[in-house]
């Protein structure tokens, strides 16, 4: 692995992990209700959510790394186009670009990682069927380039679109992801929701996601700690399955505000 690799997965783990720190206001946003117990609550949910998550890709990992793909296409997809629409056209085709164009970008690159995270076989099959999908991907693309000329609010998505596809093109397939995730999706995130919370709710924001932070990364020492397995390999599974792990409440939590209260200018 290279070292550009290795700082793509730092950059994921210091700057991507912590906008979902602000899961906390986004609850709060839909009308949580305060107190103590209520805090509990929603993060005892939360724990068991993404626990559970982390179970099912160490039992089967092959179903684990479907279905984070499957809810990165979901979560990404209506995030990208969150501050203008919900039109199924611009959805896919954004929901495609984790999933679908960059494993089919680059597959030579992106093979070793599967390996890394379902096991060789498991990883060519499901490397496979991606790339029967990057066709009708690209299909829908051309159709979105159409659309985004009469829809005129989709012009901007559509061109970060195409400028994260040639990022997917010339760069290895972990760092072209880290800079969707960390620079495009969770600083789009933090901006949008910040810009709708109070002077208070932002301070107890900032502190909430700190902590959440540092719980998360200590977290990921103690598991290295007690594997004692410090490679590279570990390393790739223990961001892909943490990252599972914390997409799943968050996802849940933030669509759920967008459908029911209609917040999506403002909660991607």
């Amino acid at each position: 692995m290279t070292s550009w690799e290795l700082l793509a997965i730092g950059a994921i783990l210091l700057l991507g992990v912590p906008h979902g720190g602000l899961d906390g206001a986004v609850a709060r946003r839909i009308g949580w209700p305060p107190g103590l117990v209520s805090w509990l609550g929603f993060h005892l949910a939360y724990a068991i959510l993404a626990a559970l998550t982390a179970v099912l890709w160490w039992l089967f990992p092959l179903a684990g790394l479907g279905v984070f793909l499957l809810i990165s296409a979901l979560h990404f997809g209506g995030s990208d186009i969150a501050s203008v629409g919900t039109d199924s056209l611009p959805w896919i085709a954004h929901g495609g670009l984790v999933p679908i164009v960059i494993p089919s970008l680059q597959p030579a690159l992106v093979e070793p990682i599967f390996v890394i995270l379902v096991g060789a076989e498991n990883a060519s099959l499901l490397l496979n069927g991606l790339i029967s999908l990057f066709l009708p991907w690209l299909l829908i693309l051309i159709v979105y380039c159409f659309y985004a000329f009469k829809q005129l609010q989709y012009r901007r998505s559509l061109v970060s679109l195409l400028g994260f596809v040639g990022l997917a093109i010339v760069l290895p397939p972990l760092v072209s992801f880290a800079v969707y995730f960390c620079f495009w999706h969770s600083r789009g995130h933090i901006m949008r929701l910040w810009q709708s919370l109070g002077i208070n709710e932002r301070r107890r924001s900032v502190v909430e996601a700190a902590m959440y932070t540092v719980v998360s990364w200590l977290t990921a020492g103690l598991i290295f700690y007690y594997f004692q397995t410090p490679s590279t390999a570990a390393l790739v599974k223990l961001t892909f399955i943490g990252l599972a792990a914390l997409t799943l409440p968050h996802m849940l939590l933030v669509d759920y505000a967008d459908r029911k209260y209609h917040l999506r200018e403002e909660l991607p």
